[in-house]
């Protein structure tokens, strides 16, 4: 069962948007690939085990709170929650989250 999550918007980091100005470079989520998403100011990341219809499917592999540390749960949200992300949720991660 998924968990149902209310996402932050992505703003400026939208993937989405992004890739609405150059459409060759999108890519459709896969199988092991890692997503990002935005939920009550904190990163999240997801490994995607399925996409349908504009939403992917996968368990959640790291929440980054906004103190860059990384946390076991976020709000209702934990690791290893299976989730719904839609294309529209999907943000680029934030420079400050890349690990060194």
């Amino acid at each position: 069962m998924h968990k149902h999550v209310e996402w932050d918007a992505p703003g400026g980091a939208s993937v989405n948007a992004h890739y609405a100005k150059d459409e060759q470079h999108r890519v459709e989520p896969q199988p092991g690939m890692i997503l990002t998403a935005r939920y009550h100011g904190a990163t999240v990341r997801i490994q995607v085990e399925a996409y349908k219809d504009g939403v992917s499917i996968g368990k959640v592999a790291a929440l980054i709170g906004d103190d860059g540390e990384r946390h076991d749960s976020h709000g209702d949200l934990n690791l290893g929650d299976m989730v719904r992300l839609p294309d529209d949720k999907r943000a680029f991660q934030s420079p400050r989250d890349e690990d060194d």
